[in-house]
């Protein structure tokens, strides 16, 4: 996982060079809606001081951090965010995948906080400090 200043979102494909994108991801034969998934930094924050654990936002494996937005209120909704337009899918499940990469025991305490599986609807590129806005 690299954090990056900017992104570009394939329209209907996924993030470019990310692992899905590529079909390499661990789920990748498993149809669903993940071309892009966001999780919110208060969930990161959250583990940290009710559990301490960190979980830094390159090791979380979602594609985008994202600040002062509650995501669940996103499902089945267009937004915009930055060149983007996306459609929240479904909220994202965690998976004990992510306790044997990170070392870290987060599966039960990210139920319903694991992010939000989006499809993307407009692509373009997407920049550190976009709003998300609805659509």
């Amino acid at each position: 996982m690299d954090a990056h200043t900017s992104i570009r979102l394939i329209e209907g494909r996924g993030v470019e060079g990310d692992r899905y994108l590529t079909g390499r991801g661990k789920y990748s034969q498993i149809p669903d809606i993940r071309e892009v998934t966001l999780i919110e930094i208060e969930t990161l924050i959250a583990l940290d001081r009710d559990h301490g654990i960190t979980l830094t936002p390159d090791e979380h494996r979602r594609n985008l951090t994202t600040s002062g937005v509650p995501l669940n209120h996103l499902v089945g909704k267009r937004f915009r965010v930055g060149d983007t337009i996306l459609l929240g899918g479904r909220l994202n499940t965690p998976c004990r995948y992510l306790d044997l990469v990170t070392d870290k025991s987060v599966y039960d305490l990210m139920h319903h906080r694991s992010g939000l599986n989006c499809s993307i609807v407009q692509g373009g590129m997407i920049s550190v400090g976009d709003v998300i806005q609805p659509e």
